[in-house]
């Protein structure tokens, strides 16, 4: 027996009316914060991990609106 959740989590998920849009919102934002770590934070570990952990929130939170 298949289990929903895997089924839903590896499918492909075309998106829906208003999803592109909100898509673009959610990077926006993050890109606003992007920006603001670049030029307020010192290049560092921490920094360059602030980045890549804001890249991970903008797929995860892109990834509620896909699957949901």
């Amino acid at each position: 027996m298949s289990n929903p959740q895997i089924e839903n989590n590896f499918s492909y998920h075309a998106p829906k009316p208003g999803q592109p849009e909100i898509y673009e919102e959610i990077r926006n934002k993050a890109r606003e914060l992007a920006e603001l770590i670049d030029e307020k934070c010192p290049k560092s570990r921490e920094s360059s991990l602030a980045m890549t952990n804001l890249e991970q929130s903008v797929m995860w939170a892109n990834a509620a609106v896909a699957r949901n």
